[in-house]
């Protein structure tokens, strides 16, 4: 079976419907990335397997990917030759990194780069990915079925943990981290 999706939160959730072996996700999806996606759709469907895709092969994301438990990593300049073999080789248990997105693993390991996690929890993730695609406090509540209040909260620990107190100043923030696409 086959399906398409328009964000991160109808992924989630025909994954939970569908359970597919394989599910292949945008690591800058819209509403809920990628990255978050993988994490929620291998707590609700463990046997499938999440394959990202991304446009920068920049070591973060790459290893927060790995840490939700995403089987697969395919730059999208090459998805066209790499991404079926991408989806078989998940599809058989095993893992499939494109040569970009290897080397920059490789070089992380090779450096010892202590490659920190993100100080934000996912929740504060996916507010802060939600802030930089432009929308207020009351979208991000009801895009994440909190209240006002509870988002504007998530606002402001955001800014103290970052120390970043301008909108645009998070915006660049999210780019960097692959929450947001320029």
């Amino acid at each position: 079976m086959a399906g398409a999706v328009n964000n991160g939160q109808e992924a989630v959730r025909l994954a939970e419907k569908c359970h597919p072996d394989v599910a292949v996700l945008d690591v800058a999806m819209p509403g809920l990335n990628g990255i978050d996606a993988t994490r929620e759709i291998k707590r609700i469907s463990p046997q499938t397997k999440s394959i990202l895709l991304t446009m920068h092969a920049d070591r973060h994301y790459i290893l927060e990917g790995l840490r939700a438990g995403a089987k697969g990593f395919v730059m999208k300049t090459h998805a066209a030759e790499e991404l079926v073999r991408a989806i078989r080789e998940a599809a058989r248990g095993g893992s499939y990194l494109s040569p970009d997105i290897s080397d920059a693993v490789v070089v992380a390991y090779q450096n010892s780069t202590d490659i920190s996690q993100d100080p934000l929890s996912n929740r504060e993730q996916q507010v802060l990915q939600l802030i930089a695609q432009g929308k207020s406090t009351k979208e991000v509540a009801t895009a994440l079925n909190i209240s006002v209040k509870t988002a504007d909260t998530y606002r402001s620990r955001i800014r103290e943990k970052l120390d970043l107190h301008m909108t645009a100043d998070l915006v660049h923030y999210a780019i960097r981290r692959g929450l947001a696409q320029p």
